[in-house]
């Protein structure tokens, strides 16, 4: 997947980054954050502009807690099925919506990590920083189960690692069940874990 996005950083630094795309929505959002604050474990929300719109409250939750929040388009586009003006439009959009509240900092990370690649050099032009990951937990899949993204975390985690999760109703159970297990892991190999943003 790397030779697919050049300009798409898997890997950074030397700590390892929790990510969390879709978000923010109520359901789930809010649970992640409390086991974040009990670990005391900043993470990354890759973040849908519709739901920044809808759950502002859930939001503001996430900018509190100190955690970095950035784009994830704002209709959560497969960029495959877009045009560049459809698909760049709305990722301003999303960005709009985080600037109203947030930072301006232009952090993004495609859905399902698909664009074109004059698609990939329009948000290296309008300077984006492209995150992808280098741990996908698919924690959307139902046929996953918890314990075997445990094993795959433990697996294939190392310094500057970014591993994905997604604060979803699809991911909900599956990943609420694991991040816990998964920070006890990561904090007991050594592993400092950071924000993209840093």
């Amino acid at each position: 997947m790397q030779t697919l996005y050049p300009c798409g950083i898997f890997r950074q630094g030397q700590s390892v980054y929790l990510t969390f795309d879709d978000g923010p929505i109520p359901e789930v959002t809010p649970k992640v954050l409390e086991i974040l604050d009990h670990y005391g474990v900043k993470a990354t929300f890759f973040m849908v502009g519709e739901n920044i719109d809808k759950h502002p409250e859930v939001f503001e939750q996430v900018l509190k807690g100190g955690h970095a929040v950035a784009n994830h388009t704002y209709n959560h586009l497969k960029g495959w099925d877009y045009s560049l003006e459809e698909y760049m439009a709305n990722v301003a959009k999303c960005q709009e919506a985080i600037a109203h509240k947030s930072s301006n900092r232009k952090l993004f990370r495609p859905p399902y990590g698909k664009t074109w690649i004059w698609q990939r050099r329009a948000l290296q032009k309008a300077g984006y920083t492209v995150y992808l990951w280098d741990v996908l937990t698919r924690d959307y899949d139902k046929n996953r189960t918890p314990e075997a993204m445990l094993a795959q975390i433990k697996r294939e985690t190392r310094k500057g690692s970014i591993i994905n999760f997604h604060d979803s109703l699809k991911s909900n159970e599956r990943m609420l069940a694991v991040l816990p297990k998964a920070i006890e892991w990561l904090q007991g190999e050594g592993y400092e874990l950071g924000t993209l943003n840093e």
